[in-house]
């Protein structure tokens, strides 16, 4: 059941995968819906759940122009693992580091990769407003990756200082995108980001509105970016 709706779900996208992919999401998907029933991982674990409005939405980032090659990737807000794994499967050769403030999402997400790859990837457990002040992961990743974790001018404060010049912040939004990015404009010119492209993203027959935002880092974001978080609620850039 699962391995049809993930079939239709990449063709639907234009993602075609080998039998081995297959099996590696299949165990994901297993160990997702087997792990969520004694930690609140996700709302969505039906088969078409989470093949259409997980791994497709977190695959429908992909595009070879920003991901192809030995790619360093922080996946902030990884959550239960959403867009970093399915990336993860989808191109091994991505260097990820899943990042989370919560230790037992990270530990799930090791459990995860372990089982799919010999692979060493980095799970770093902290808050992005502070992590990105700390020298090695400031301006260190040539992509950082976000899904579902705050409204576009906070999202932008914290992603864009870890993203090296020259490289991408890429936001997966929902219904809300068009309104974010308006709110967002000043933000990201202050922290040195620049939207390059949106794309507005439809998952075969369901009616809710998505679209992948790919930010291009031209200058360095402010030392003080990012700020403690009561900071930027009263003060939103």
């Amino acid at each position: 059941m699962f391995q049809n709706e993930l079939k239709k779900a990449m063709q639907a996208i234009g993602i075609s995968l080998t039998e081995k992919q297959i099996t590696q999401y299949t165990l994901f998907f297993e160990a997702l819906v087997e792990t969520n029933k004694v930690m609140n991982l996700t709302a969505l674990t039906s088969s078409m759940d989470v093949a259409w409005k997980h791994i497709a939405d977190s695959l429908s980032c992909y595009d070879e122009r920003y991901f192809l090659g030995h790619k360093k990737v922080l996946d902030l807000g990884s959550g239960a693992g959403f867009p970093g794994v399915p990336l993860f499967i989808y191109n091994p050769d991505l260097e990820i580091t899943f990042f989370d403030s919560l230790q037992k999402r990270l530990y799930f997400i090791e459990s995860v990769i372990q089982r799919l790859s010999e692979q060493q990837l980095t799970y770093l457990h902290g808050r992005a407003e502070d992590m990105a002040h700390q020298e090695g992961y400031r301006e260190a990743f040539d992509i950082v990756t976000s899904r579902a974790v705050a409204r576009l001018p906070i999202l932008a404060e914290w992603c864009l200082p870890y993203v090296k010049k020259g490289g991408y912040m890429i936001a997966l939004k929902g219904a809300q995108y068009e309104a974010e990015i308006k709110e967002a404009q000043k933000a990201i010119e202050i922290l040195g980001g620049m939207i390059e492209e949106v794309r507005p993203v439809q998952l075969g027959q369901f009616a809710d509105k998505r679209a992948i935002i790919y930010i291009r880092k031209i200058a360095s974001a402010p030392k003080k970016y990012p700020r403690k978080p009561k900071v930027a609620a009263k003060n939103p850039l």
